[in-house]
């Protein structure tokens, strides 16, 4: 999807990276209303995946669930290396611990979630968006004057 900021300039969005801990999922449940946000954005042509350490090891069943992909990353290296793998310049990441932050460094647009695990201040500090959930992070793509409001100069 491309969106026309202005200001800014085209922004095109191709791909959209999560975290899963204290992003999609907080204390390990999926929020209420991510499901239909996410089948939402994978109609519209989205790609959609997660990168997680797997620490509560419900990556497998997440993923079924949710009909998105899943890449394994213990590291905030790790999550940059597979962002670099996807056309970083066309991602967007959502995410809010500080082994995101490797990650915002790398893609075009950064997002981070200030639910209830918290955000990592350097990871905070180097985003484009700060948004009060994973649902809001989401509508940002789905409702596009949200996002062209809040980058427009």
């Amino acid at each position: 999807m491309i969106y026309e900021i202005p200001g800014y300039g085209n922004l095109e969005i191709k791909t959209i990276i999560l975290d899963l801990n204290g992003t999609l999922s907080v204390g390990g449940t999926v929020p209420e209303g991510v499901k239909r946000r996410l089948a939402e954005l994978k109609q519209n042509g989205f790609k959609l995946i997660f990168f997680t350490g797997n620490t509560r090891n419900d990556a497998d069943d997440l993923a079924a669930d949710l009909g998105i992909e899943w890449k394994l990353a213990k590291d905030s290296e790790a999550k940059r290396d597979l962002a670099n793998e996807l056309e970083p310049e066309t991602c967007a990441s959502i995410g809010n611990g500080l082994i995101d932050l490797e990650l915002m460094r790398t893609v075009k647009l950064r997002i981070v979630t200030l639910q209830a695990e918290g955000a990592h201040v350097q990871t905070l500090l180097n985003s484009d968006i700060v948004v009060p959930s994973i649902n809001d992070a989401l509508d940002l793509f789905i409702d596009a004057q949200r996002l062209i409001a809040t980058l427009r100069k």
